[in-house]
C-alpha cells in the first residue's frame, strides 16, 4: 500500500516538471518569434522615456526659478503698497487750491501746454523733509521762486500752542502764496521802465534797493505789505503761520528801512 502511494506521488511530481518545461519552451518561442520587431519597439520606448525625463527636468528647473522669484515679487508688492499709501496720504492733505488746479488740467489737458499754471505741485509727504523741484526758468530768464512745503512730520514736531488750529493745508497754501509774492517782486525788479507806470516804477526802484541789501541779496523775498492773499495776510492767522515758518526755517525775517522783509529759505 505504501509503495503504491509513493509511486503515485512520483508520477505527480514528474507531470508537474513536464508541464513547467513545456510552459518555459512556449515562452522562449514567443520571445524569439519576432526578434527585429521586439528590438525596434524597445528602442522607441527607451527614446520616449528619455524624452519624458528631459521634460520633467525642465519642469523642475522652471519651478526652482519661480520659487526663487517669489521673495522678489513679495518685496515689489510691499513697495507698491507703501507707495500707494503715500500717494493716498498726499491726496488727503493736498491744499484745495492745488486740487482745483489739478482738476482743471485733467478736464482740459491742452491748457497745460498753452499756458503755464501759477501753482507748483506739492511734493510727497514723506518721513523726511522733501524739497520742491528745481526752480524752472521763465521766458525772460527769471528763476521762479522755490516752494519748500512742509510735511506732516513738521506739523507734528510743533508744540500745540504754536500749531494752534493751523492745518498742513493752510500752511502749504501760504507757502505757495509767498512764492507768488516773491515772483511778482522779481518780475517788477527786472521789468524795463518803459513798461511801467510812474507809481509802479517808484516801487520797482524801492524793491531794487531792498534786493541789493546784504541780508536779501541773491534771495527770493517779499514784503509784509505784499501779504494780501487768501491764505496769507496781515492778521492773527498770518502771523501764526509766519511764526511756524520761521521756526521750521522756511523764511527769515529782516528789517530794511520801514519794511519787514521775508526771504525764502531752504530747510536744513
Amino acid at each position: 500500500m505504501e509503495v503504491k502511494e509513493a509511486g503515485t506521488c512520483l508520477d505527480s511530481l514528474v507531470s508537474s516538471f513536464s508541464a513547467r518545461i513545456v510552459e518555459l519552451q512556449e515562452l522562449v518561442i514567443a520571445r524569439n518569434m519576432y526578434p527585429a520587431t521586439a528590438i525596434t519597439d524597445l528602442t522607441a520606448v527607451d527614446t520616449a522615456v528619455k524624452t519624458l525625463e528631459y521634460q520633467m527636468q525642465a519642469i523642475k528647473d522652471r519651478l526652482r526659478q519661480e520659487a526663487a522669484a517669489i521673495p522678489k515679487a513679495r518685496k515689489l508688492i510691499d513697495q507698491s503698497l507703501r507707495q500707494q499709501r503715500k500717494l493716498q496720504h498726499m491726496l488727503a492733505h493736498m491744499p484745495s487750491c492745488f486740487l482745483e488746479s489739478t482738476g482743471t488740467l485733467n478736464r482740459n489737458p491742452s491748457c497745460a501746454i498753452r499756458e503755464p499754471s501759477n501753482h507748483h505741485d506739492i511734493p510727497p509727504l514723506s518721513s523726511k523733509v522733501e524739497e520742491s523741484a528745481a526752480p524752472r526758468k521763465e521766458k525772460k530768464g527769471h528763476t521762479s521762486s522755490p516752494r519748500w512745503f512742509i510735511t506732516v512730520e513738521d506739523i507734528d514736531s510743533l508744540s500745540s500752542y504754536m500749531r494752534g488750529r493751523l492745518t498742513l493745508e493752510k500752511v502749504n497754501a501760504a507757502i505757495n502764496e509767498m512764492a507768488m509774492y516773491a515772483d511778482a517782486n522779481a518780475q517788477l525788479i527786472s521789468a524795463p521802465k518803459k513798461k511801467l507806470s510812474e507809481d509802479t516804477w517808484e516801487r520797482a526802484l524801492e524793491l531794487r534797493d531792498i534786493a541789493m541789501a546784504e541780508p536779501v541779496k541773491g534771495k527770493h523775498f517779499f514784503l509784509d505789505s505784499d501779504m494780501k492773499g487768501s491764505a496769507l495776510k496781515l492778521d492773527n492767522t498770518g502771523k501764526a503761520i509766519l511764526t511756524i515758518l520761521r521756526h521750521l526755517g522756511r523764511v527769515h525775517e529782516t528789517r530794511i528801512g520801514h519794511h519787514r522783509v521775508f526771504t525764502l529759505s531752504k530747510p536744513q
